[in-house]
């Protein structure tokens, strides 16, 4: 191999939360290597090469830097210009490799070994590795550390004086829980390192009041910053009162945080200026890059790669600023004067246009907020960061993210799955398929129905909500209630008409209501609605409360409110109340508790205008309640599958394929091996060419038969007439194959006449699996009854690979069509365990195996027996390149 693929080069974040550059060597990185050696310890150097060694022999040099990226393979983390790591195999057999590192010693302790360890272990499982051994010195214990915290199945033998390590490097359950556990620290500490800057710059700030620079400047003053605030100004000594500095050189200390403002050609320099002074993290509020057209989203990617290069991230650019209102900071680097109170709300917003109506909108609402990111045109940090973040801030008890599109929808979907256990995460809809865009978005498009976000979302916990106000309505539920014990609902009020309007919201949003309402007179008194309030939460048979109130001519409804507000303080059960034409009452829903240490415990209670919005947003958080309640299964361990031979035959096939065409459809006898290597099996079939091959074929496959042309548009067209089954003698199949001749010829005159012959299979219900790798989704599965009325009413299922026993079964049992499995008007109960376990078997083969672009079973018939696939196809593609791989990168 001349070139290593593009997707070898990668950047990464370091376990101290900085980045850096990792790239396959190069001879042209002969001099960087030399030096690095001549920086290392006497000892480094032993531990490396088993001897002292003062310089690097040249041949011995050449040798390192001149791979040929399949049998020796050598990787490099840089910063800057400087080589950091080194780690490298070469191949001792067809299936097993030597691995081998250095470390530099300024560098050691940041997680560079088991970073190169992924890759390297990645890269040789593509070039059709399956075992690493390596050779170490007894006293190098932080190598053998690094073999041994991989989580891979590590042997060790001492001999001679060394000790030989030898793993398999396929990815197991303990591996992936390793490199996932590791991913997330990193990340999350580099958004640490974002949100609490011990010193902030802003650089690009005028004295004109209305430049973005100086109210930047202005917001960060008046919400009083902790930290140390510096201004980079070329002439004037103060700006908005504070004393401005010529360049980065003349600031005294460490700069962490530089908060960027000045033209859009302007940045790179100052982007690169800022690294040569050590700052941790830039944002760049500056506009005019990707969002503007290509020579924009040029400029864009070289600004974020001399950032990452140098150990820094970037915020935006185009970004609406950060806000961290942690007493201990007090930050507001941001363009919003606005900025709710402190509170447990993490906001994530990738819209300067609607990120003050975010802030806004918290404000009026009374939310307090615990931080704000807005990552702008999403060029380096990403909500994905975010989420690693929020996951263990302890001051972020909710989430809410406003997306106009996820690069990593899979890494998104995984995190999420994460955090979702502990914390609820709100998204505000908007178009993440990749199919309609803002400008400075961009992201690969899904080839699946928009559904399948929806679904993958879910299938993670995450709440969708359609706008600012419905992602509040929840907010306010989470920040100020506890979660839902189940879905039963009791509703009260002083109007019969609303409270009816309420149960009949309640059991359309899938809520319960097992008690009439209480509807009291509309001049209540506050004792009466006391009495029966209480009544109502003493109530086992119900989990939760709507109060509904309307005007009184006596005016009462602020004794009301006070009364619930009280009441609701002391009960355990969640509470929401509508108030309809009655403007500003929300103020009055506060009430005071003695906590168990003796302090002053508050209790909100959310109110709305109308019972839509509040019954949306308890039926939302009754969802989430069940769903982190819920057991959401386990990985079944698939301990039959052959790996090898599957890889084989991927390999075999991918040889076929061209730089102009690099996809591969699979032969029969191909799909048969690849499907049995997971032991999916397809009924077996005879293509033929004429009606004398088809007839041998029956004879052989014994009648009756099935008649199916390979023609794909009417491949599955029994109602058409181009597929005949129960073909029960010759005289039959010569009449019905010359029936479909003539069908193929109307349809497409001169198309190949080839007609596949297959034993009639136990009749069934037919159904469609599909599985492979979506360009945006990463591995996907996908399952429907068959039909037009599935896909036109886009009744399909979805998951993310791999799937547990739990999602196997809810893809099949949530279709709306299912009941047509389970005994819908006398139909046969269908045993579907089998086909959840052809889902599971076929999520972990396209999880393995980035390459498979498509599988369709079509049809999978299901029956009350085993189920039997009388169709297959697998496409594979040479152009893989899984965002969300099993080695840690940052994405473009």
């Amino acid at each position: 191999m001349d070139r290593y693929p593009a997707d070898w080069e990668a950047d990464v974040v370091l376990r101290d939360g900085q980045t850096a550059h990792l790239r396959p060597i190069v001879p042209e990185d002969a001099q960087a290597v030399q030096d690095m050696h001549a920086r290392q310890s006497a000892e480094s150097i032993y531990l490396r090469y088993f001897a002292p060694l003062a310089v690097i022999p040249e041949a011995q040099l050449q040798r390192f830097v001149n791979v040929d990226y399949h049998d020796r393979v050598a990787l490099v983390i840089t910063i800057g210009e400087e080589i950091i790591g080194i780690g490298r195999f070469d191949r001792l057999d067809d299936s097993s490799a030597e691995v081998a590192f250095n470390i530099a010693d300024a560098h050691q302790g940041r997680g560079l070994g088991s970073i190169l360890l992924e890759h390297l272990a990645a890269i040789g499982r593509e070039v059709g590795i399956t075992q690493f051994t390596a050779e170490v010195l007894p006293q190098n214990r932080s190598m053998l550390q690094v073999f041994a915290a991989a989580g891979f199945e590590v042997s060790r033998e001492f001999e001679d004086g060394v000790v030989a390590v030898r793993f398999e490097i396929d990815p197991t359950e303990k591996s992936i829980q390793v490199q996932e556990s590791r991913e997330h620290r990193a990340e999350a500490l580099s958004v640490r390192s974002v949100l609490h800057p011990a010193s902030v710059v802003v650089i690009g700030a005028s004295r004109k009041r209305t430049s973005a620079g100086n109210l930047l400047l202005r917001n960060l003053v008046a919400a009083g910053y902790r930290g140390s605030l510096h201004v980079v100004h070329h002439s004037a000594a103060e700006v908005a009162g504070i004393p401005a500095e010529k360049s980065l050189a003349d600031i005294d200390g460490d700069v962490d945080l530089a908060v960027i403002a000045v033209p859009a050609e302007a940045v790179k320099g100052v982007v690169l200026n800022c690294a040569e002074h050590g700052v941790k993290a830039v944002a760049v509020i500056s506009s005019g890059f990707a969002e503007e057209g290509p020579a924009g989203a040029e400029l864009q990617r070289e600004v974020v790669a001399v950032a990452r290069s140098h150990g820094m991230r970037v915020i935006g650019p185009n970004s609406f600023g950060l806000i961290n209102n942690s007493t201990e900071i007090s930050l507001n680097a941001s363009l919003s004067p606005i900025v709710p109170e402190p509170g447990s709300i993490g906001l994530f917003n990738q819209s300067g246009a609607l990120a003050t109506a975010m802030l806004q909108a918290a404000k009026d609402r009374g939310l307090g907020i615990s931080t704000f990111v807005s990552a702008g045109n999403r060029a380096d940090l990403s909500g994905n960061d975010v989420l690693q973040y929020w996951e263990e801030d302890p001051e972020t008890k909710t989430i809410g993210l406003y997306l106009e599109s996820i690069g990593n929808p899979r890494k998104f979907s995984r995190i999420a799955r994460r955090v979702t256990r502990t914390k609820p995460v709100i998204v505000i809809k908007s178009d993440l398929t990749g199919r309609e865009l803002p400008p400075g978005h961009q992201v690969r498009v899904s080839s699946l129905s928009p559904s399948a976000l929806d679904q993958v979302l879910a299938q993670a916990g995450v709440l969708r909500a359609a706008n600012i106000g419905q992602l509040f309505d929840l907010a306010q539920v989470f920040s100020n209630q506890p979660l839902p014990a189940g879905r039963r609902v009791g509703v009260i009020g002083n109007s019969a008409a609303l409270s009816t309007l309420v149960v009949q919201q309640a059991r359309a949003e899938g809520l319960r209501v097992e008690r009439p309402a209480v509807s009291l007179h509309p001049e209540v008194t506050a004792g009466e609605f006391e009495a029966e309030l209480r009544a109502l939460y003493a109530d086992d048979a119900v989990d939760s409360v709507v109060v509904n109130l309307v005007p009184s001519a006596a005016g009462r409804e602020n004794t009301i409110a006070e009364t619930l507000a009280e009441v609701a303080a002391k009960s355990e059960k969640t509470t929401v109340a509508v108030f309809m034409g009655i403007q500003g009452l929300n103020r009055e829903l506060t009430a005071y508790t003695r906590g168990t240490t003796g302090g002053l415990q508050v209790h909100r209670i959310p109110s709305y205008l109308g019972p839509e919005n509040a019954v949306w947003a308890l039926a939302r958080a009754t969802e989430y309640a069940v769903w982190r309640g819920s057991d959401h299964g386990t990985y079944p361990e698939l301990d039959d599958v052959d790996t090898r031979e599957a890889r084989t035959v991927i390999e075999t096939a991918l040889a076929r394929a061209t730089e102009d065409r690099a996809e591969v459809r699979l032969e029969p006898d191909e799909v048969a091996r690849l499907l049995g290597a997971y032991q999916v099996r397809v009924l077996p079939q005879v293509s033929t060419a004429s009606v004398d091959e088809a007839l041998a074929a029956a004879a052989k496959l014994g009648y009756p038969v099935a008649l199916k042309p390979l023609h794909r548009q009417l491949r599955h067209r029994v109602e058409l007439g181009a597929v005949k089954l129960d073909v029960s003698d010759p005289d039959e199949l010569r009449e019905d194959y010359q029936a479909i001749i003539d069908i193929i010829d109307a349809v497409s005159p001169g198309t190949d006449h080839r007609i596949d012959v297959q034993t009639m299979a136990e009749p069934g219900t037919p159904c469609i699996v599909r599985a492979g790798e979506d360009p945006l989704l990463g591995p996907m599965v996908s399952f429907a009854l068959a039909g037009d009325a599935a896909e036109l009413l886009d009744d399909v299922a979805h998951r993310v690979a791999p799937l547990t026993d739990v999602d196997a079964a809810q893809m099949i049992r949530g279709l709306g069509s299912s009941p047509r499995l389970f005994g819908y008007k006398g139909l046969p109960v269908a045993n579907v365990f089998p086909v959840e376990l052809v889902l599971i078997r076929l999520s972990a083969l396209v999880d393995r195996f980035p390459m498979v672009r498509r599988i369709t079973l079509r049809p999978i018939t299901v029956t009350t027996a085993e189920p039997t696939i009388l169709s297959a196809t697998v496409t594979l593609s040479a152009d893989s390149d899984r965002m969300d791989s099993r080695r840690r990168r940052m994405n473009l």
